[in-house]
């Protein structure tokens, strides 16, 4: 399969759980699907399409901190915002929190689209990934052939819900999969395997159905003499997130 290659990299990121909204901020440790969503479409320079595109991603940083931030809550014009005792400003309040964030962040995404390698040569707006601030910069974009093997290595990626059957590290979290921009933002959730951790094998339970072969990209290093493999997702079509016992 030839598939677009690009890595990124940055300063600092943060992935922010969507329910928090006051005193403190956390972060996936992965980039959300919606936000590698709103990543494409910014090359791009339009909300493209979802459907038929597939993506996977190896993630990876050198820390993580906390910093503090603050929001501007704002008041209609002589009003009061019930149960506030932050500093006013403005007709609001100010609300200070504090935010997850990575340190030097890299992100490689493989996109089943070699198409768009201009759209990543020559970005339609400035290269972000996670808050507008945290700025990026890609440093590789090409397009490579994917081939399939037996066993692979799998670290630092997003993997799918059933994974989680397959793997005694890594753990579920349920992750904002796509932003309909053309509802009002209506999002959609999904759970996903969140591995930091390398695995080299894969468990098998009878009646559990794993796969015999993997999409692998054959220019990433060997570990143990075992190829990289990739774990593609979608945005939009049937996935299976529903809680099963082997």
């Amino acid at each position: 399969m030839r598939v677009l290659k690009v890595v990124a990299e940055g300063i600092t990121t943060s992935f922010r759980y969507p329910h928090f909204m006051q005193g403190i901020h956390p972060s996936f440790e992965m980039p959300p699907p919606a936000t590698i969503y709103g990543h494409v479409c910014s090359a791009l320079g339009e909300w493209v399409d979802p459907n038929g595109v597939q993506f996977a991603y190896h993630f990876t940083h050198e820390g993580e901190c906390e910093d503090v931030e603050h929001i501007h809550v704002l008041a209609p014009e002589g009003g009061k915002l019930k149960g506030t005792e932050f500093p006013k400003v403005l007709g609001g309040a100010v609300n200070p929190f504090k935010r997850k964030m990575f340190f030097k962040p890299r992100l490689t995404l493989y996109l089943n689209k070699p198409e768009w390698e201009g759209a990543f040569r020559s970005p339609h707006y400035a290269v972000v990934l996670g808050r507008s601030q945290d700025l990026f910069t890609y440093t590789r974009v090409e397009v490579v052939e994917l081939e399939r093997a037996a066993r692979a290595y799998f670290e630092h990626t997003l993997a799918p819900y059933q994974a989680s059957l397959m793997t005694a590290t890594g753990y579920v979290a349920l992750m904002p999969r796509f932003l309909d921009y053309y509802h009002n933002r209506r999002p959609t959730f999904a759970r996903y395997v969140i591995l930091k951790r390398r695995v080299t094998q894969l468990m098998q339970f009878e009646g559990l159905q794993v796969e015999n072969d993997f999409w692998i990209d054959p220019t990433a290093p060997r570990v143990q003499d075992l190829p990289m493999g990739l774990w593609f997702h979608t945005w939009t079509g049937e996935y299976d997130d529903s809680p099963r016992v082997s």
